[in-house]
C-alpha cells in the first residue's frame, strides 16, 4: 500500500527589523471638495487624520479596492494619509511620457526622501516624526484611473483617457503608501522621520 506523499516546507526566512532615516520634504492637504492637495506649512493630525482634509475620518465608504464589500459599505479608514517619494513619481512620469508628476495632482499628503523603494515598505511599518506624530503604514496605494485623469489634466496630455489608463500601469508598486494616525500631533515641512520596518517573512501554508 502506497502512503500519501507528505510535503515538508522549509521554515520561512525571517528578515529582522531595521530602521531607516527619512525626511518629510513636503506636506500637503486637500482642503477643498476634491482629492487634489495643495502645499501647506504643516499638517495638524488627530485620530481622524489631517484636520479638514478630503480623506479625514475614522471611517470611510468602500470602493473598487474592496470588492468583498458592497460598494459604499462603511468601514475603517486606513487611508487617512497618502505618502509618496519624488524619485518614484519621476519614474511614473517617464513611464507615461510626461515631464513630471507633482504630488498635489495625485492627492499626496507627504513627500519623503531618504527611503529607497518607498512603495515597497511593508504593512505595519511605523513612521516616527521628530515632533511626536506616529503614522502606521497600512499598504501600498494602488494607482487608479481617477488619479490618472488628474495627472492627464494637469500635465496637459492630449488624450485624457489614455492618461487615465497609463497611470495605473506606470504607477504599479511606485504609487506610494497609505497610512493612518497612531499618535496625533503636527508634522512640519522638512521634519525628520525614523522609519521602523517590522520583522518580515513570506507565509506559505
Amino acid at each position: 500500500m502506497d502512503l500519501p506523499l507528505t510535503r515538508f516546507d522549509p521554515e520561512p526566512e525571517i528578515v529582522p527589523t531595521r530602521k531607516l532615516s527619512a525626511c518629510a520634504d513636503g506636506v500637503y492637504a486637500a482642503l477643498s471638495d476634491g482629492f487634489v492637495t495643495q502645499a501647506v506649512d504643516a499638517l495638524d493630525l488627530d485620530f481622524d487624520g489631517i484636520k479638514g482634509d478630503f480623506h479625514a475620518g475614522a471611517t470611510r465608504r468602500s470602493g473598487g479596492r474592496e470588492p468583498w464589500y458592497p460598494r459604499g459599505t462603511q468601514m475603517r479608514n486606513e487611508r487617512q494619509i497618502s505618502i509618496v517619494a519624488a524619485d518614484e513619481m519621476a519614474a511614473i512620469a517617464r513611464g507615461m511620457g510626461i515631464s513630471e508628476i507633482r504630488p498635489e495632482w495625485i492627492g499626496a499628503n507627504l513627500v519623503f526622501s531618504g527611503v529607497p523603494r518607498l512603495s515597497m515598505l511593508p504593512a505595519g511599518t511605523l513612521l516616527f516624526f521628530k515632533n511626536g506624530v506616529t503614522l502606521k503604514v497600512d499598504s501600498q496605494n494602488g494607482p487608479c484611473r481617477i488619479a490618472g485623469r488628474s495627472v492627464a489634466d494637469h500635465a496637459g496630455m492630449p488624450d485624457r483617457e489614455a492618461g487615465a489608463l497609463a497611470f495605473p500601469k506606470a504607477g504599479r508598486r511606485r504609487r506610494g503608501l497609505v497610512a493612518w494616525v497612531e499618535k496625533p500631533g503636527r508634522i512640519a515641512t522638512g521634519e525628520a522621520v525614523s522609519v521602523r520596518i517590522p520583522e518580515q517573512w513570506i507565509y506559505r501554508p
